[in-house]
C-alpha cells in the first residue's frame, strides 16, 4: 500500500495547528492502508518538535535542522521536501493548504512530476487508490477525484480535519539530503504584526466586515465583538481594495480560505469570490440590510438589519453569556 509523507509546518519552533491536522489525517490514511507514515520537519532548532510530532502517530520523523533554514526559502525547502519524498519512497505527500503549503506543494509536484490536488476537504481509500474531495468553480461545487497515478501531492484545507494525538513511538532521524548550494529566493526577515487575536486560518471563530462597514473607522464595531469571542477579524475583497483593512485580513478566492466553527459576516453581500474562501465554515451567520443578499443562501442564520445595531447587541449578549 502507498507510503505517506506529511510536511509539518512550524513557526518559531511551534507546530501550526493545521500541521497537526495534516499529521493526524496522514495517520488515519496510513493506518487504514496498513502503510507507514513519515513526517518531514524543516527549519532550525527542531529537536523538541521531533518528539511532539511522534505523539501524533508518525512512524518516522525526518528532521532537516540547520541554521541556514531558520528563514523560509521556497527553493531550499522544496529541494529538501522533494529529497524526503524520494528517500522515503512515499507515493502520497500531504501538506496544509496554507500560503507556504500551497507554494511548496506546487514546487515539489513540479520537481517530482506528480499530480497536484489542492484545498482538499475529504480523503478516503477506494481499494488501493486514494479518493479526495475538493472545491471547483470558485467553491460553488465539489468534485471527487480518484487518484490513479502516483506520486500525488495533496494540500488539505485548514480547520477541516481533526487533530488527534495517537500513542506512538516513532523514531526521529536526520534527513539525509544536503542543502548544498541551492540558490533562490530567501526570506531574510519576517515582521509579525502584534495582535492578541488568532490568525485567520487557525481561528475557530471569525468576524468579518465588508463594504457595508462604510469605512475603516467602523471596523471597531466588529473588533469589539471579536475580542469578546476570542475571534479573528476578516474582511471582504471590497473592504481590502478600499484600503480599509490589510490584505492579510482578506477572506476569499484571492485571500485566505478559512473553515472556522463560526463565521459572522457583517455587511458582506456574498460575492462568489468571498464565498469561495469561507463556505466550508461549520456555522455561518450573516448580517445585512438587503434580504436578497447572496450571503443568505449559504448562511445557517440570517439577520436582516443594520449591523451597527445588531453587532453591538450581539456583543452585549455575548458578554453576558460568557460572564
Amino acid at each position: 500500500m502507498s507510503k505517506i509523507l506529511v510536511f509539518a509546518e512550524q513557526r518559531d519552533g511551534h507546530l501550526k495547528s493545521y500541521a497537526l491536522e495534516a499529521i493526524s489525517e496522514g495517520k488515519r490514511l496510513a493506518s487504514a492502508a496498513g502503510s507507514e507514515l513519515n513526517v518531514c520537519l524543516i527549519g532550525s532548532g527542531l529537536s523538541e518538535l521531533g518528539a511532539q510530532t511522534a505523539q501524533y502517530g508518525a512512524d518516522k520523523v525526518l528532521l532537516a535542522d540547520d541554521g541556514a533554514l531558520a528563514n523560509y526559502s521556497p527553493t531550499a525547502y522544496a529541494h529538501l521536501l522533494h529529497g524526503a519524498l524520494e528517500a522515503t519512497g512515499a507515493e502520497i505527500l500531504l501538506l496544509s493548504s496554507s500560503s507556504m503549503g500551497r507554494e511548496l506543494g506546487a514546487l515539489v509536484a513540479a520537481k517530482a512530476g506528480a499530480s497536484l490536488l489542492s484545498d482538499v476537504v475529504e480523503t478516503q481509500w477506494d481499494g488501493d487508490h486514494l479518493n479526495v474531495k475538493r472545491p471547483i468553480y470558485a467553491g460553488k461545487a465539489f468534485i471527487k477525484v480518484a487518484v490513479r497515478r502516483t506520486p500525488v501531492v495533496v494540500t488539505l484545507r485548514p480547520n477541516v480535519f481533526v487533530a488527534e494525538e495517537s500513542a506512538g513511538t516513532g523514531s526521529v532521524e536526520a534527513l539525509s539530503v544536503a542543502i548544498g548550494d541551492v540558490k533562490g529566493l530567501t526570506i531574510t526577515e519576517t515582521v509579525m504584526k502584534d495582535s492578541t487575536r488568532p490568525e485567520l486560518t487557525e481561528a475557530s471563530i471569525i468576524v468579518s466586515g465588508g463594504r457595508g462597514m462604510g469605512g475603516p473607522e467602523n471596523f471597531s464595531v466588529i473588533e469589539a465583538l471579536a475580542d469578546t469571542l476570542g475571534a479573528g477579524v476578516g474582511a471582504s475583497r471590497a473592504a481590502v481594495d478600499a484600503g480599509w483593512r490589510p490584505h492579510a485580513d482578506q477572506v476569499g478566492q484571492t485571500g485566505k480560505t478559512v473553515s472556522p466553527n463560526l463565521y459572522i459576516a457583517c455587511g458582506i453581500s456574498g460575492a462568489i469570490q468571498h464565498l469561495a474562501g469561507m463556505n466550508s465554515s461549520k456555522c455561518i451567520v450573516a448580517i445585512n440590510t438587503d434580504p436578497e443578499a447572496p450571503i443568505f443562501k449559504v448562511a445557517n442564520y440570517g439577520i436582516v438589519g443594520d449591523l451597527f445595531e445588531v453587532v453591538p447587541a450581539l456583543n452585549t449578549a455575548a458578554k453576558e453569556l460568557l460572564g
